[in-house]
C-alpha cells in the first residue's frame, strides 16, 4: 500500500522522530557499532540537521507532482521535454543555487505515432502494444502475416527455415534486465536476418495487468529494419498456446513511428561553489527525459529531483562544502545517451578534477544505500559516512556504483562512481509503462533518499582530504 500525499502529514511527524531518535542513538553508540573514523565527527551535526531539513515536508514529492502533472512524458525531441527543462532552470534559480546553465545537445526524434496489433485469424482480437523507440513504421495499411513464436535467439536459429515471410514472436519470460533487454534491442535485427517481416517482443518486466513496457531498440547495419513492437506477457502467452495448438495466429501490426531530425535539447546544470577548491567537483544527478508513456515519476523524475533536492536542501542549510557541487538533470538518456556524451566531451579537460559521480536512476523506493565504484580506500571512506545514514535506512555500501549517463564520464577519467541503492521490487513492474506515475511513489521514501544524497555528496565534497588519496 503507499502512502498518499495526504496520509504524509502525520507518517512525517512519526518518521521525523524515529529518524532523529534512532540517529541520535546511533552517533553516541558509533564507536561500538561502526569503524572509527574521528575525522567524522564534525560531520555529525550537519548530517542531523541536513536529514532533519529532509524529512520536515513533502517539498520534494510536491516538486515531483509538478514536473509530472504539469509536463507529462518528457520523450527527447519533445516539446513537453523542452517546457521541463527550462522548468527546472528557472525553478532552480528560484532555489539560491549557483551557476545554473542550459547546455545545448542535440537529440533524436523519433515519433510514436498511431499504432495497433490484431489477431485477425482465428478470430480476431486486439492485443496490447507499444512500439519500440527507434523503430521503423509499417505501410498504412500495416503488415499481415503468420506469427512464430519462439523462446531464445537459439530456437529461432534453430527454425530459421520457416521464418520467411512471418512476424517473430520472443516469448522470453521476464528473469532479470541484464539478461531479457537484449531481446528488446537486437530482436528485430536477428528476426529479419532469416527473413522475418516484424517482431513482437514479450515486454521486458514481471507479468502484471496486462501493460506493455517500451525501450529503445536498434538495428544493425547488415540486416534489413523491420518494425519491432512490444507486447504484453499476457499477449506472448496467448500467442504461444494458439501456436502448441496448431493454429498459429496472423496478425495484423499497424505503426506510424518514424525518426525525423535531430532536435535541440539541453543538460540543465546547477552548482553550490565551493570555498576553497572551487574547480573540484561532486557530480550527482538523473535524466530528465522519459519515454512517452506515464509520466516517467520514477524513470527518472524521482532521480532527477532526489538529487536536485539535495542540493536546495544543502543551499537551505547554508552549507557551502570545500568543493563545488554539481547535479545535472541529463537529457536522452532513454534513447541515445547524447547527454551524457556531451556532458563527457564539454569536460573532458576537468574531468580529472571530478572527485565523484553519483547518479539516481534506479527508482526512488525504500532506500538501502548506495553502490559504489573506486579504490579501496575510498570505498572505506564512503563506508564510513554511510553510518552517518542509519536512521534514514541507507547506510549499505554495495558493489557495482555508476549509470548510463555518469558512466562516458567515469571511464574516460577513472572517476569513483555511486549510485542510489534502493528496494527495487516494484521498480521493473512499472518500468517504461504507462503505469509510471507518481501514485506509485512514498513520499518518505522520497525524502529519505533525498536525505541520503545530500549527505553522502555533503561529506565527499566537503572533506579535508579528496576521496580516495
Amino acid at each position: 500500500m503507499f502512502t498518499t500525499a495526504r496520509q504524509f502529514p502525520l507518517v512525517l511527524i512519526a518518521t521525523c522522530f524515529l529518524a532523529v531518535t534512532v540517529h541520535e542513538g546511533s552517533f553516541r553508540a558509533s564507536s561500538d557499532t561502526q569503524p572509527s573514523a574521528t575525522w567524522l565527527e564534525e560531520y555529525r551535526e550537519p548530517a542531523k540537521r541536513i536529514i532533519g531539513e529532509a524529512l520536515s515536508d513533502t517539498f520534494a514529492y510536491r516538486r515531483l507532482a509538478e514536473l509530472g502533472d504539469t509536463f507529462g512524458h518528457r520523450l527527447s525531441g519533445s516539446p513537453q521535454l523542452e517546457r521541463a527543462i527550462q522548468w527546472a532552470a528557472d525553478q532552480m534559480r528560484i532555489d539560491g543555487l549557483e551557476s545554473v546553465r542550459l547546455e545545448p545537445v542535440m537529440v533524436p526524434h523519433w515519433v510514436r505515432g498511431h499504432e495497433r496489433v490484431t489477431i485477425v485469424r482465428p478470430e480476431p482480437q486486439d492485443l496490447v502494444m507499444l512500439g519500440l523507440g527507434g523503430s521503423i513504421g509499417t505501410p498504412p495499411e500495416g503488415i499481415e502475416a503468420p506469427t512464430i513464436v519462439v523462446n531464445s535467439f537459439d530456437e529461432l536459429d534453430a527454425l530459421s527455415q520457416e521464418v520467411e515471410g512471418k512476424i517473430v514472436v520472443y516469448n522470453v519470460p521476464f528473469t532479470n534486465y541484464g539478461q531479457t533487454v537484449r531481446y528488446r534491442t537486437t530482436g528485430a535485427s536477428r528476426a529479419a536476418r532469416h527473413g522475418a517481416v516484424a517482431a513482437l517482443v514479450r515486454s521486458v518486466g514481471p507479468t502484471g495487468f496486462r501493460t506493455p513496457h517500451t525501450g529503445n531498440m536498434g538495428y544493425t547495419e547488415r540486416d534489413p529494419k523491420i518494425p519491432v513492437a512490444a507486447i504484453t506477457a499476457e499477449d506472448a502467452e496467448l500467442l504461444q498456446r494458439l501456436q502448441d495448438k496448431n493454429m498459429p495466429a496472423v496478425v495484423n501490426l499497424m505503426m506510424e513511428a518514424q525518426t525525423l531530425p535531430d532536435a535541440e535539447s539541453a543538460n540543465v546544470i546547477a552548482e553550490i561553489r565551493g570555498r576553497e577548491l572551487p574547480d573540484e567537483f561532486v557530480v550527482i544527478g538523473g535524466h530528465i527525459d522519459s519515454w512517452d508513456v506515464g509520466t516517467g515519476s520514477t524513470d527518472d523524475g524521482g532521480g532527477s529531483i532526489a538529487t536536485w533536492d539535495a542540493l536546495r536542501i544543502i543551499k537551505r542549510l547554508n552549507l557551502r562544502p570545500r568543493r563545488t557541487l554539481r547535479v545535472v538533470l541529463w537529457t536522452n538518456e532513454e534513447n541515445g545517451f547524447r547527454g551524457a556524451l556531451a556532458y563527457r566531451d564539454r569536460y573532458r579537460e576537468a574531468l580529472p578534477n571530478h572527485v565523484m559521480m553519483l547518479e539516481s536512476d534506479s527508482g526512488v523506493f525504500t532506500p538501502r544505500g548506495f553502490g559504489f565504484t573506486g579504490s579501496d580506500r575510498a570505498r572505506t571512506t564512503v563506508t564510513e559516512i554511510a553510518s552517518l545514514l542509519q536512521g534514514v535506512g541507507a547506510s549499505w555500501i554495495g558493489p557495482n556504483g555508476g549509470g548510463a549517463d555518469i558512466g562516458p564520464s567515469v571511464r574516460a577519467a577513472n572517476i569513483p562512481a555511486m549510485s542510489l541503492a534502493v528496494d527495487e521490487s516494484r521498480y521493473f513492474s512499472i518500468h517504461h509503462t504507462p503505469a509510471d506515475t507518481i501514485d506509485k511513489i512514498d513520499p518518505t521514501d522520497l525524502a529519505r533518499n533525498v536525505a541520503a544524497i545530500a549527505v553522502m555528496a555533503y561529506v565527499v565534497a566537503d572533506m579535508p582530504t579528496r576521496l580516495g588519496k
